[in-house]
């Protein structure tokens, strides 16, 4: 029998493994990225952009979670939006969940790099990126369980590093150092800074793209998202604002490693804890660039069973039950976009093809209410009809806010997009996947 097979994919997850995902694909945007924030809108803007971004997500997640309950497949947002939209949705969701999912890792890759050439400047970031891309994609071909477990165990030692990294800086915290020179550029800062607020959050959904592989998907996935939200919050709010009152946010906000860099200014850069900070914090970005891998070749995968990518694409090994050519194509776009792009780049480019999909899939849940009343829901959004229009509402100003401040990457996406319609139209293939629909 041939090892290359369309077939299911293995359901063993249960809610501690479906938390580690959900964080570990997250808690790297607690160790880098956000901090260039500070750069666009200061301290304070750059709290106040966090704080709408942390709403936006937290009805978002339990809205999001209504969604995965009651259609519990591995293709998460496309799904939900091929089936209230027909064609068309499908394929804006899994674009824009694909850019996001595709792009993400590359930054966390440089960010890898940065960490290991902190700790060894004799060894180039590149070359750390590339590695990882090759590791992990191999530790993702053993199977979900194994993967999930080792994200279970990174995911454990990242929050715990995080707690240890806020306790030893809390004392040395300013809140003068914190508030001087707050918001240089205003309101306008606050709308710039969104995409790097996103960044705390981002890729939290991609725990959808493992639904089918969940043990009794419709009572453990609600599980999952609300811890795993709950616990990003508390995190990503406690790092941000005990780091800026360390040193002034000029300092840090154009530096791929910021928590070591505050330790170094605390401890001393050569202190044995600064040094054994910058070895453990690989554990966070670790968490989520494993996670990442697992999200963007579910969604492959989903995309390719459902005829709207190649379908070798869909093929599943038969000893581990991976989606092996899913993640092989994924990594080698990932590695693409690591030679091309910059970490502030890639991470504006993944936080719009994030509002992208959080915009249709909130559209997506207010139809399918009307669509499909019937449909079985296990969980419920909360505040029906308030929460997911929250979430709508503050997606489409973060949307707007990026491609204001964004227009030649956004341009970029949006022409890619547009691209892939025409290519389905032209081919007709559009008509195929209305008549499967």
């Amino acid at each position: 029998m041939s090892t290359d097979q369309v077939v299911a994919l293995k359901k063993v997850l249960k809610p501690i493994h479906l938390w580690a995902i959900a964080v570990g694909l997250v808690i790297s945007g607690e160790y880098f990225g956000w901090n260039y924030g500070w750069g666009v809108s200061g301290t304070i803007g750059f709290l106040i952009a966090t704080l709408l971004v942390t709403v936006m997500y937290v009805t978002f997640i339990f809205s999001f979670t209504e969604l995965t309950t009651s259609i519990p497949q591995a293709g998460g947002p496309f799904a939900y939006a091929h089936r209230a939209f027909g064609w068309w949705g499908g394929l804006i969701a899994g674009y824009a969940t694909l850019v996001e999912f595709l792009i993400a890792p590359p930054a966390i890759a440089f960010a890898l790099g940065s960490y290991t050439h902190f700790l060894y400047p004799s060894i180039t970031v590149l070359q750390t990126a590339f590695a990882c891309y090759v590791i992990f994609i191999g530790i993702n071909m053993l199977g979900i369980k194994e993967s999930a477990l080792f994200s279970l165990v990174v995911t454990l030692l990242a929050v715990g590093e995080l707690l240890i990294y806020v306790g030893i800086i809390a004392p040395s915290f300013s809140y003068e150092t914190f508030v001087t020179d707050p918001m240089p550029f205003g309101w306008s800062g606050v709308f710039a800074a969104l995409p790097f607020a996103i960044w705390f959050y981002l890729a939290i959904e991609g725990v959808a793209m493992v639904a089918e592989e969940v043990e009794d998907p419709k009572r453990t996935i609600s599980k999952g998202y609300i811890l795993g939200i709950l616990t990003l919050v508390i995190l990503a709010l406690a790092v941000m604002i005990f780091t800026g009152g360390i040193a002034h946010w000029k300092v840090l906000s154009t530096i791929d490693y910021p928590l070591p860099a505050a330790l170094g200014i605390v401890l001393g850069r050569d202190n044995s804890w600064t040094q054994l900070f910058a070895s453990l914090g690989l554990f966070g970005l670790i968490a989520s660039f494993h996670g990442t891998i697992i999200g963007y070749s579910r969604q492959i995968f989903a995309l390719s069973r459902s005829g709207y990518l190649p379908t070798f694409l869909g093929q599943v090994n038969s000893r581990f039950q991976t989606p092996h050519w899913a993640l092989l194509t994924g990594g080698f776009i990932g590695c693409v976009a690591l030679s091309l792009g910059t970490t502030d780049q890639v991470i504006i480019l993944a936080a719009l093809g994030a509002v992208v999909m959080y915009i249709i899939s909130m559209a997506a849940l207010f139809v399918l209410r009307k669509k499909e009343p019937n449909l079985e829901r296990p969980f419920i959004v909360p505040a029906y009809p308030y929460f997911p229009l929250v979430a709508l509402i503050l997606s489409v100003v973060c949307l707007v806010a990026i491609v204001w401040y964004n227009l030649v990457l956004s341009f970029w996406f949006f022409a890619g997009l547009l691209v892939l319609i025409g290519i389905f139209v032209l081919s007709g293939k559009h008509n195929s996947l209305t008549r499967n629909n």
